[in-house]
């Protein structure tokens, strides 16, 4: 009896643990980091001033319900090689690739690089960091929204700022 409420208790903490997890913990146990991230401050002030491209590797849904200004849609599920390289054809281009928190997008990264594009970066907490700084975020219609998708309730978490959606 003894073992089985030791049993409860640790599989409650864990729940709890996780429910608690920052996206710095998140991104550590799903990334193994062979994108060098950057920051949404960073970002932020090279998309001012820089000729960078930026990419979302979310779903259309989610890109259509907020994404960031500049930045078009490459999907995740259909990403297509030669669509991409169609779009960028200079490898040296500096892109930065993001989702809803940056494990998506470093698996497209992965690919990028696989193809030969040498200046790859991931946004550090994808569209949810971005978002919860206060950055604006977009719809389809290119009109600043508060939506923001959130993939899901589990995922919900992470997105601090702005109205939630779930499609």
């Amino acid at each position: 009896m003894k073992s089985y409420i030791v049993l409860i208790v640790i599989v409650l903490s864990s729940f709890s643990l996780n429910a608690q997890m920052s996206i710095d913990e998140l991104l550590k146990i799903n990334n193994s980091n062979p994108i060098e991230y950057i920051s949404v401050e960073e970002l932020r002030n090279k998309q001012m001033s820089d000729s960078l491209l930026i990419f979302d590797c979310r779903e259309v849904p989610e890109y259509n319900v907020s994404h960031i200004s500049s930045a078009k849609n490459v999907g995740y599920n259909h990403f297509s090689k030669k669509d991409f390289a169609l779009q960028v054809s200079e490898k040296n281009t500096p892109i930065v690739v993001y989702c809803s928190v940056g494990i998506r997008s470093e698996r497209i990264g992965k690919k990028l690089e696989r193809m030969g594009y040498t200046n790859v970066k991931n946004l550090y907490g994808g569209i949810f960091e971005w978002k919860n700084k206060g950055f604006p975020v977009v719809d389809s219609t290119q009109k600043e929204t508060e939506n923001i998708h959130v993939f899901s309730k589990r995922w919900s978490k992470w997105s601090l700022k702005g109205m939630k959606v779930y499609e």
